[in-house]
């Protein structure tokens, strides 16, 4: 993508998303990392995004008190560290623009922010102080604008959310607070201090009650509960007041060098420490369903209702996995492409290729499905690979059912035109037809390449054949009673022995195509297995990062004096840790 595009507008305080960008989203199929800048207006957050997308321009800056900003847009760039994967920026519309003058409309584009990040990059000007936590006052209102679970979707009330803020600790994204033109020194109580330290002193909880301290709390409660992974970089002023409206025309070597210094250090982090975008069960998101999640999400909140993180997967996986079946299909039926311009094939050759093939569509089914936790469209993949299949064999069938009609009928042309001679209806002109007709078998079964009915069709010929041999063998003067009856002997074993060819062709074709099922069913419960497995592991993965987020938490409020929150803290851990100890209880289950 050149250049950034508007994805999500705002016109008349009503979100919509725009078609362009959702359809650019959707060819995206490489794995993103989405970081999101959000804060007020004009505090220069679209010069953050130009910098982690490497260009001096791109987003808008502006250089008035209006804000250029205006909804969502989006900057898609190859991830300078991540191979195969593509760096998602996502550049918000300013927070407290007066020009708005709908409090609600920021919060849904901050909700937004935060349900499609990997990163979500505060950006606020000057200190932090307690006017700059208050302006977050977005976060107070999360429990109201996001659901977790589809049963609490409907209603507004915190205490519906199981697990409480530890639900949402796990899907939402790492919290970076960048605060601009900072020109303060580092310290605290003439402590030289680290910037996250600034950052955990800024948060820290009043001791007592009372509807004051309540009050204070709330936003820093907030911030700590949702965001246990927490950045802080301070930027000091990039240039002089008067060079600011042209900052993004100026060359990086005219700008403060403290001031590039922070801004490469805060680049490193974002690059190295953003995650892969993940939904609710640790499935990691592609560009395509990242254009789902905003449809989804944008369109939720246009109807007047509470986006929900369970019923936008829901939503998501019906779409992809009926994707990842149409796209197994496809896989199987090109790579049976090959064999069928060879037909007719024997039964290895078809079977070999219907293996392969029908492994590589696993493959492609499994690394685009999620969430098909009855395997309903695996099994509706087998189904049509299945039907795929029998269509191919009758198909291969045919063609050696028409290969060797074909075939028969010109090696026995010449025997017929002698028969039309009459040149076997002489004495000895038996012995005559046989030795031409068993030559003539002879060069029928050494033709190769005759496919899976070469046995069956020559039974077929045999039998059609017997009542003429029998006629040559009856007008022939020179044989006496006795050796027609042991010519007619001899001539009924051996159309016997080839019906028991042709039966054991059947039978060996039906073991086949049997085995052929097996093996399938089986390489498909292999990869099914294989990827619950690792589902499961990215769900204990995922457990474990919000319970040592919140254990961190608790150990911080105890060292800070707040023992009845750290008591609080740690019910919710042990509440998290039974979660985990289940999730490793399915985990064994599976493994053995």
């Amino acid at each position: 993508m050149d250049s950034p595009m508007c994805l999500v507008e705002n016109a008349d305080g009503e979100l919509h998303v725009v078609p362009g960008a959702i359809k650019y989203l959707m060819g995206l199929n490489q794995q993103v990392v989405v970081v999101t800048v959000v804060g007020l207006y004009r505090t220069g957050k679209s010069y953050l995004m130009n910098k982690l997308a490497g260009k001096r321009k791109g987003f808008a800056l502006g250089a008035t008190i209006q804000s250029k900003t205006k909804g969502i847009w989006m900057w898609c760039v190859p991830h300078p560290e991540k191979r195969h994967h593509t760096l998602v920026l996502l550049d918000t519309e300013g927070l407290g623009d007066v020009e708005k003058g709908d409090s609600k409309n920021d919060a849904w584009i901050f909700s937004l922010a935060i349900l499609l990040s990997s990163t979500l990059v505060y950006n606020s000007r000057g200190t932090i102080d307690n006017q700059a936590v208050e302006n977050l006052q977005y976060v107070s209102e999360l429990t109201e604008r996001i659901k977790v679970n589809s049963s609490s979707a409907a209603s507004s009330s915190h205490d519906d959310e199981e697990g409480g803020d530890a639900q949402f600790v796990q899907f939402f994204p790492n919290f970076v607070w960048a605060v601009r033109d900072f020109t303060l020194l580092l310290e605290i109580n003439g402590r030289n201090v680290t910037e996250d330290e600034y950052l955990e002193h800024s948060l820290e909880l009043r001791k007592g009650g009372g509807k004051k301290n309540l009050m204070y709390n709330l936003p820093r409660e907030c911030i700590r509960n949702y965001f246990p992974s927490r950045k802080c970089f301070v930027f000091p002023t990039p240039t002089t007041p008067a060079n600011m409206p042209h900052l993004d025309s100026m060359d990086e070597a005219d700008l403060c060098g403290s001031f590039r210094k922070v801004a490469d250090t805060f680049c490193c982090f974002i690059f190295q420490e953003s995650r892969t975008k993940t939904v609710k069960g640790g499935h990691k998101v592609t560009g395509r369903m990242l254009g789902h999640l905003v449809k989804t999400y944008v369109e939720t909140i246009a109807k007047g209702s509470v986006p929900c993180l369970e019923n936008a997967v829901l939503a998501m996986a019906q779409i992809e996995n009926q994707a990842a079946l149409d796209e197994g299909q496809a896989v199987y039926q090109s790579g049976m492409e090959e064999v069928k311009a060879l037909f007719p094939v024997d039964m290895g050759q078809i079977s070999a290729h219907h293996l392969r093939s029908d492994h590589q569509a696993t493959q492609a089914f499994m690394k685009r499905s999620f969430k098909d936790e009855n395997g309903d469209f695996l099994k509706a993949l087998a189904v049509a690979i299945a039907k795929h299949y029998a269509d191919l064999l009758i198909q291969n069938e045919d063609a050696s059912e028409k290969k060797c009609v074909a075939l028969l009928e010109k090696l026995s042309a010449p025997m017929a035109q002698k028969i039309k001679e009459g040149i076997y209806a002489t004495p000895g002109g038996y012995e005559f037809y046989c030795s031409h007709h068993d030559n003539m078998v002879a060069q029928y079964r050494a033709e190769p390449d005759k496919g899976v009915r070469a046995e069956e069709i020559l039974e077929q010929f045999l039998r059609d054949k017997s009542l003429e041999k029998n006629s040559i063998l009856q007008a022939d003067k020179k044989l006496t009673e006795n050796e027609k009856k042991i010519h007619e002997e001899k001539e009924r074993s051996a159309v016997l022995e080839q019906e028991k060819k042709a039966a054991e062709e059947k039978r060996l074709e039906m073991e086949r195509t049997m085995e052929d099922d097996r093996r399938s069913k089986d390489e498909k419960l292999k990869q099914m297995e294989e990827k619950m497995k690792e589902d499961l592991k990215q769900q204990e993965r995922d457990f474990h990062r919000a319970l040592e987020c919140k254990m961190q938490e608790q150990k911080d409020l105890l060292e800070k004096g707040h023992k009845e929150k750290a008591d609080l803290m740690r019910q919710e851990i042990e509440e998290r840790d039974k979660l985990i100890t289940q999730v490793r209880v399915i985990l064994k289950l599976n493994l053995y």
